[in-house]
């Protein structure tokens, strides 16, 4: 009985292969999702592109933006958006001359381009009620941000042709972190 049994294991393999493969590699379907149209695709495919030309019309200041803040963002963030429960929004230092890399983790001034700031706000605050905010909005409160960190004028209007125009002072420092892969710790000393 030995023999014949390791003798069919052997041939399992061939069998596999020539016959039995293909039939069992194929899972059930179990009639669960659907395939989503090109609308469902396009309302999906929010992201937007450091020239800013996915960015939909809309426009925000300061002054509407403080107003967001206040009711949306102020109960995580604190209300000058430095001492919340939330990431900090405003660097510790003020003034045009601090250089990019002191920064440390500042969304609004780390960021390479302004267009990541409006994104990231749109996608992803405020927490757990993310994509609530209208493009006004997120075009006010990112005019905010950029306004309390010295990157803007506190009388600029931000809209989808001026945000993408916006020098962000990290602009020409800014370097992905050098051979680190997902999974990794973070190496120590960088601003990030």
């Amino acid at each position: 009985m030995g023999a014949y049994t390791m003798r069919s294991l052997r041939l399992l393999p061939f069998l596999m292969l020539v016959g039995g493969g293909p039939a069992l590699a194929q899972s059930p379907t179990y009639g669960v999702g659907r395939t989503p149209s090109a609308e469902e695709i396009r309302a999906w495919d929010i992201s937007i592109s450091p020239t800013g030309e996915e960015l939909p019309p809309g426009r925000g200041t300061v002054t509407e933006g403080a107003r967001v803040y206040r009711l949306r963002c102020a109960r995580c963030h604190g209300a000058d958006g430095t001492e919340g429960r939330a990431p900090r929004l405003v660097k510790r230092e003020r003034g045009p001359d601090v250089h990019p890399w002191s920064l440390g983790r500042i969304l609004p001034i780390r960021s390479p381009y302004a267009t990541t700031v409006w994104d990231y706000i749109n996608r992803g605050m405020p927490l757990n009620r993310e994509g609530t905010l209208t493009a006004d909005e997120v075009y006010a409160l990112t005019a905010l941000l950029l306004y309390w960190n010295d990157v803007i004028a506190e009388d600029e209007v931000l809209d989808a042709q001026s945000l993408p125009m916006v020098e962000m002072p990290n602009r020409d420092a800014w370097a992905p972190l050098p051979d680190w892969k997902p999974g990794m710790p973070r190496l120590r000393g960088y601003p990030y």
